[in-house]
């Protein structure tokens, strides 16, 4: 098996397709390819596809193309994703035409017909994690995403929900060109502040955040 490369893409106007009219696979990719901004095309025929892909082509959100694949059909594409693998053949036939075209591309959970594979996502506001195991083990990465995401067993997806706050803060910080190292953000991320911000009183979370960055900031200035 290849060791694969991590990536986060931007998916924003690309020319999108999935293949396959499975009612949850499908489906679920071509979502997420919207809620990135993908621009997608789905090729199923009519009789074969379901009532939540029907939905999304009746709302204009996708293209739906009533029928399989036909050779040619990459051309323009820039991901593409294999959701029904029923058929082998055309499985193949897919891939060969994608690795010509330098086309993404992503036959679920068949590994060596792909250019890339799609890691077990775990997603909390901004924050997205991604669990692989380089397509050996598509269940041990479903069973380590349902670990990480129970706070039960795992604390770490607390940080989660902090995500947008920090990030405007940032935004505060850098505008003001304060001089924050990396560092000093870990320093002042600390549990009393995700206390406080699990708690609701969110706007107090931020001052904290910034008081603290300040003080950082003028401690170096005065040194």
């Amino acid at each position: 098996m290849p060791a694969y490369y991590p990536i986060y893409v931007d998916v924003r106007g690309r020319n999108c397709q999935v293949y396959g009219g499975d009612a949850h696979e499908a489906a679920r990719k071509i979502r997420y390819f919207l809620e990135c901004g993908g621009s997608v095309t789905f090729f199923s025929p009519e009789d074969e596809t379901c009532d939540a892909l029907r939905q999304l082509a009746d709302e204009s959100a996708v293209k739906w193309i009533k029928r399989g694949y036909r050779p040619g059909d990459l051309e323009g594409a820039w991901i593409v994703v294999v959701a029904d693998t029923s058929d082998a053949e055309i499985n193949e036939a897919v891939s060969a035409e994608a690795r010509e075209r330098n086309v993404l591309l992503n036959v679920m959970d068949v590994a060596p017909l792909c250019t890339f594979i799609a890691p077990s996502i775990i997603q909390r506001e901004d924050v997205t994690v991604a669990i692989s195991t380089a397509g050996t083990s598509p269940a041990l990465a479903r069973r380590l995403r349902e670990r990480v995401s129970d706070h039960e067993t795992c604390q770490c997806m607390r940080w989660a929900d902090l995500g947008p706050t920090l990030a405007d803060v940032r935004t505060d910080i850098r505008a003001r060109n304060l001089p924050v190292t990396p560092n000093e953000w870990q320093e002042v991320m600390t549990e009393e502040l995700l206390e406080v911000f699990e708690s609701g009183d969110r706007d107090r979370a931020r001052r904290m955040l910034i008081e603290g960055l300040e003080a950082k900031a003028a401690a170096k200035a005065s040194s």
